[in-house]
């Protein structure tokens, strides 16, 4: 089995030699190896040096190969040689291909065409679908290939390059974005790297403030100590120096009071006595309860609760980053992605990358598409968004923005959107009555039912002048097939036109009418048949419909004060086939 094209082949009498040989694969190793060939040919003619250095230039003119040096020395960009043309040399990137052969052979350097491998005097001329290989004339007329579906050679080559190039276009988008992305990955290894140094700077920090704060919290309670040690120690002395005054004054009465007990004489002893006892007992006295107790004592009343600090410092660990809530950014315009089709407009959007703030939504902004003030078409959280019903040949502006709890983000760029010149529709198979058939890609529609049906267009009108053909491609026992237009709600399982949401002309094979509100009017000469051809041209700037059969006006205008979205609309049944036919300006 091959492991390039996946198939099968089986050993003949030939061996390996009857393998199919990848002759594409030959072409680039022969050109791959000409030019490392020509490469290590191209020397300087003019070199002194031995060996001689690699060329660097080529002039097609004096038809030599120069070194850098030589090419300086010997053929100055001046003078008769100003105009000459120096060409990178054979085998160096950006020679011309097949350049310096002196053969003219072009891209093929006179490659001999290959052969094919059951005939070898024939060249491949055709290519066998069936097989997906090139084949010989010989091969079609008595090989195992006559009978196969066969194309020309050259346009299955032309064809598979296209494909071949188109999807080339897919793998090139997607290595461009992936170089982009790439970009975007080393600014990260950057940003990373640089949040790194910042967060560490800032841990840090943070460690240092904590280590600052216990510090300044420690020589606060450092002097609360000192306070109440001294506190302490003041009161004690000063209980000290009372006790040793009430103490000296108590010392000294005693040792008086014992010197006059010492005395013989009674009349001179009681002349002091009642003075000296009240003294005793006034000094008594002064010696109260809880006197010689002291007033503070040795212990310090302070405990430091550092219990819950040290759990506190235990956990102390990083939690999950939460950054500021703030408006979203401006969102960016997928250009690429932003298109318009007939009357209807499509915007796509994408928020910046590594953008942190949420979205909770997008309002998207649209003008009238003459310049005049912007309004909301779409509010939500979708980030691709269709407004169909819009104005044919109109300029649109739009823009969006987004919002989260904090606000409404800032504008993105305005982008500017044409809708077509011309309504081009088919038939809605979305809103057609279901027994309403379509085919021809919805251009063509016709009916399982005898009972008339309604089918409308896909383009919405609202302004301007409008005008479209049908073709009516059978027409069997004399039906009443309706042509106009209708509102998007209109009753699909009667003739268009017996409700109040219709406008429309209906023709039998002789005569035609306009019916709207189940209400017939203008009645004229001319009806439809097989190969007939029906106009329908809607002037919203005058506000009339018109209809034409076979290009002959089916009367006056049909209706006047026509005014909203309206949309093209058929009624038929089984008896009628119509296409549509045309889109013109009127």
């Amino acid at each position: 089995t091959c492991p390039q094209c996946h198939r099968s082949a089986s050993l003949d009498q030939r061996g390996l030699r009857g393998f199919q040989r990848n002759r594409l694969l030959e072409a680039i190793v022969q050109r791959y190896q000409q030019g490392r060939a020509a490469a290590a040919a191209a020397k300087c003619q003019l070199c002194d040096r031995s060996p001689p250095e690699p060329a660097a230039v080529l002039c097609e003119q004096c038809e030599v190969l120069y070194c850098a040096a030589c090419q300086l020395r010997c053929h100055p960009a001046r003078g008769p040689f100003a105009k000459h043309r120096l060409v990178p040399p054979p085998g160096h990137p950006g020679a011309p291909v097949g350049g310096g052969d002196g053969g003219g052979k072009g891209a093929g350097g006179g490659r001999k065409l290959p052969t094919c491998a059951e005939h070898d005097l024939e060249n491949y001329s055709m290519y066998c679908v069936s097989c997906r290989s090139p084949v010989c004339y010989q091969c079609l007329e008595e090989g195992k290939h006559a009978k196969h579906d066969v194309k020309a050679l050259g346009a299955m080559w032309k064809q598979h390059k296209a494909q071949l190039s188109q999807a080339l276009n897919g793998v090139s988008d997607k290595a461009k974005e992936a170089k982009e992305f790439l970009v975007q990955l080393k600014n990260l290894l950057q940003q990373i790297q640089e949040n790194g140094l910042d967060y560490e700077a800032c841990l840090v920090a943070q460690c240092d403030a904590l280590v600052d704060a216990l510090t300044r919290q420690k020589a606060k309670l450092l002097t609360k100590v000192t306070k109440e040690r001294e506190h302490k120690l003041k009161v004690v002395w000063d209980q000290i120096n009372h006790c040793t005054l009430k103490l000296r004054q108590s010392t000294g009465l005693m040792e008086y009071c014992l010197e006059v007990i010492k005395e013989n004489d009674p009349s001179g002893f009681l002349q002091i006595s009642d003075a000296l006892i009240k003294r005793v007992q006034v000094s008594q006295e002064q010696w109260v309860k809880g006197a010689l107790e002291p007033k503070v004592s040795a212990e310090f009343d302070l405990t430091l609760d550092s219990e819950p600090l040290l759990q506190s410092i235990h956990q102390l660990d990083f939690i999950q980053m939460k950054f500021p809530v703030t408006v979203p950014p401006v969102p960016l315009l997928q250009l690429e992605k932003c298109c318009t089709r007939n009357n209807s407009v499509t915007l796509a959007w994408r928020m910046p990358p590594l953008s942190h703030n949420p979205v909770e939504g997008y309002i998207l902004e649209l003008d009238d598409g003459d310049g005049g003030q912007f309004r909301e078409v779409y509010v939500g959280k979708e980030t691709l968004c269709t407004i169909d019903g819009l104005h044919f040949n109109s300029t649109y502006n739009a823009r969006v923005k987004a919002f989260n709890s904090s606000g409404v983000g800032p504008y993105s760029k305005t982008v500017i959107l044409q809708t077509s010149d011309v309504a081009w529709f088919t038939f809605d198979p979305s809103s057609a009555h279901r027994d309403i058939v379509l085919s021809n890609d919805n251009q063509t529609a016709t009916c399982n039912s005898y009972d008339d049906r309604v089918v409308l267009g896909t383009a919405a009108f609202s302004k301007g002048v409008h005008y479209w053909e049908l073709h009516v491609d059978r027409y069997d026992n004399h039906p009443d097939p309706a042509f106009g237009i209708a509102r998007i709600n209109v009753v699909k399982d009667m003739m268009l036109g017996k409700d109040d949401k219709a406008w429309a002309m209906y023709v039998d094979n002789n005569r035609s009418w306009f019916m709207h509100c189940n209400s017939h009017t203008n009645r004229t000469e001319g009806g439809v048949s097989k190969g007939a051809t029906v106009g329908v041209l809607l002037d919203l700037n005058k506000h009339n419909l018109t209809f034409y059969i076979n290009g002959q006006q089916q009367g006056p205008p049909a209706f006047e004060n026509i005014e909203g979205v309206f949309m093209p609309a058929l009624s038929l049944n089984r008896n009628v086939q119509v296409s549509i036919l045309q889109f013109s300006p009127p």
